[in-house]
């Protein structure tokens, strides 16, 4: 296991691990003895991940697991405590808001990243961690995960994550869920449109998982960074301009390399170059 140039020299805290096998790097939430919940450590970790691999292109996906068979069970309460003291200190709300932010633009950031965020939602998806579930590409749950927005139970708001379940599941669905705090499996979250395939074991879990990369791997690198971008701009562009940008991609995508390869491939009945990385 080697990671890429662009992650060697990275100082990461230990909240996190990394782990990359070619072209695929998975990234471990690593507190399993608070069933991986989401710390200021751990957010700024992810964020110098993603920030480091932004351009990286050899990186073609970003497996997110948790250790110790929970995903993540949201947010650390220690953290909570050390952020009253802190707020009480200084007299101001600041410091909670500027660690509920900073959060906000973690998922952000996961959510824009231009490789193929793959989920694998085990144990507890709570909170944050059910947040992060809603920024994935590919989702894919244990029949037994429990998934579950508590804040309002805990007498605060999901409030950097509900954008995020809102476009993932609907309005409707989102209002229910955030509004009873309901906990629910992952059979449960693939019907709501959280999770795109539910496992019953662990070799099932890895067989799923293996097919995922594989698939990843026959698309053309930049073809799948840019078609992500061009989904993400669907939401909130103008159909005729978007329309209009999207035929100069394509047809910069036909007369590129991966266009050119990718043809010559068909052609000859055999796989693209870029499958082998």
């Amino acid at each position: 296991m080697t990671l890429s140039t662009s992650l060697t020299d990275l100082q990461v805290d230990d909240s996190i691990q990394l782990e990359q096998h070619g072209s695929i790097l998975t990234l471990w939430l690593n507190r399993p003895e608070s069933r991986n919940a989401m710390s200021v450590n751990m957010v700024n970790a992810i964020q110098q991940v993603f920030t480091h691999i932004e351009n990286d292109t050899s990186i073609r996906a970003v497996i997110l697991r948790g250790q110790g068979g929970h995903f993540c069970a949201g947010g650390d309460i220690k953290d909570m405590a050390a952020l009253r003291l802190e707020a009480a200190n200084v007299g101001s709300l600041k410091p909670y808001v500027d660690f509920n932010r900073r959060f906000g633009a973690m998922i952000e950031q996961v959510d824009q990243a231009p490789q193929t965020v793959v989920a694998i939602l085990e144990g507890a998806v709570l909170g944050g961690g059910f947040g992060l579930a809603c920024v994935s590409d590919i989702a894919i749950s244990r029949d037994n995960a429990q998934f579950g927005l508590p804040e309002t139970g805990l007498g605060v708001l999901p409030a950097q994550i509900a954008p995020f379940v809102v476009k993932r599941i609907g309005l409707t669905q989102a209002r229910r869920l955030a509004l009873l705090g309901l906990r629910f499996n992952g059979e449960t979250a693939q019907k709501l449109g959280v999770v795109h395939d539910v496992v019953h074991d662990e070799t099932e879990l890895e067989q799923l998982l293996s097919e995922a990369i594989q698939q990843i791997k026959r698309a053309a690198p930049l073809a799948s960074r840019n078609t992500k971008a061009l989904l993400h701009r669907t939401l909130n562009e103008p159909l005729e301009s978007l329309l209009d940008d999207a035929a100069q991609q394509f047809a910069q995508a036909v007369g590129g390399a991966e266009g050119q390869e990718g043809t010559m491939a068909f052609i000859q009945k055999r796989l693209p170059t870029w499958t082998e990385k």
